[in-house]
């Protein structure tokens, strides 16, 4: 599904230079469930965003569904994120205007998805997260593990090949956060492919394979 090869990313700050990848090559296969883990600044989050096309590399190529993502125009590159990746991001990143429901749908609109189905899409995954009956409420009126789980539904709604969560526990605690795990957990079972940031060496125990990156390189890989 995924394969990187010699990805090195540079950040430029007025006179200095920052590599924050360097020549990375990283294989990921449909199903499996990775954990990245490394010191903060290692360039775990950078690796993310080049994996869901948020971030560009400096050079290296990326090959993900068959396509060089790279040598596509950005339009295509959209298309292929809003359909096949959803994102997990430790600050849940909800919209707090807007209640349960609209905060799952907002993906299906931007997709164009007539209201019909967007409705029958909406309430199928919050019912299978167990979260319909919050549907009506905003997300100030959550708890945060309950918050982390409407983040997850708006990321599955579009019914994502690619799953990316970054620190999705970082503001939880170990309860919640235990919780939100046993959902990957199950969602891996299911076919759906994971790739995960993490400091926490717990939640980097549910994965299938953990990626060690130290100074922008990958060091180590435990199955």
């Amino acid at each position: 599904m995924i394969e990187i090869k010699e990805i090195t990313k540079v950040f430029q700050a007025e006179d200095v230079q920052t590599m924050a990848l360097n020549k990375v090559n990283l294989e990921v296969s449909k199903g499996e469930f990775v954990a990245i883990m490394g010191p903060s600044g290692c360039g775990k989050s950078t690796l993310l965003n080049i994996i869901g096309m948020l971030e560009s590399p400096t050079s290296g190529n990326y090959e993900f569904l068959d396509h060089q993502i790279f040598s596509l125009p950005e339009k295509k590159r959209t298309e292929l994120r809003k359909k096949h990746i959803g994102f997990v991001f430790q600050n849940f990143n909800l919209i707090d205007e807007l209640n349960i429901f609209e905060n799952v749908e907002l993906p299906l609109l931007y997709l164009g998805v007539p209201a019909p189905e967007r409705k029958l899409n909406v309430t199928e995954v919050l019912e299978k997260l167990e979260m319909a009956h919050r549907k009506k409420y905003f997300p100030m009126q959550l708890s945060g593990g309950q918050q982390q789980r409407i983040a997850v539904a708006r990321a599955l709604v579009v019914n994502p090949s690619l799953l990316l969560a970054d620190e999705p526990t970082g503001n939880l605690d170990s309860h919640h956060g235990d919780d939100v795990m046993n959902l990957f957990i199950n969602l891996n079972d299911a076919g759906t492919t994971i790739v995960m940031v993490t400091h926490s060496a717990r939640d980097a125990e549910y994965s299938t394979r953990i990626v060690n990156l130290f100074d922008g390189q990958i060091v180590s890989e435990k199955y």
